[in-house]
């Protein structure tokens, strides 16, 4: 009886051995950059970001809904008055990106800009 576990266990252990697994690799989560609205401007209101390279930006408005518009990256996002917006932005080239607030919020709306740098690997 002993004799039989024994070897039960020991081609239990063989088979473990034997057993090839992948490699599992934890999955890159993209980086966050942190970006404030309020009245008029964005804070930080220029960010630096890497081609190919996901990353998320968590938008949070400290007065009133704001908006953040960078067409060449794809980003239109409404930003509500104390809530968080995420976006994930992958650029696929390098150069200078302009933004704005794409929310009216009042008289100096539109000097409400933002900019994004995008460099290569």
């Amino acid at each position: 009886m002993i004799k039989n576990i024994i070897r039960y266990v020991a081609v239990f252990i063989l088979c473990l051995a034997a057993y090839e697994r992948p490699a599992i690799h934890a999955q890159e989560q993209p980086h966050v950059i942190e970006i404030h609205a309020k009245r008029f401007s964005f804070t930080p209101a220029e960010i630096t970001i890497t081609k190919g390279e996901p990353v998320t930006l968590a938008l949070t408005a400290d007065d009133v809904t704001h908006g953040l518009v960078i067409p060449e990256l794809g980003v239109n996002a409404t930003i509500p008055k104390g809530k968080v917006t995420k976006v994930v932005v992958t650029p696929q080239q390098a150069g200078t990106f302009k933004g704005q607030c794409g929310h009216f919020c009042g008289v100096g709306h539109a000097s409400m800009v933002f900019s994004v740098q995008v460099k290569d690997k």
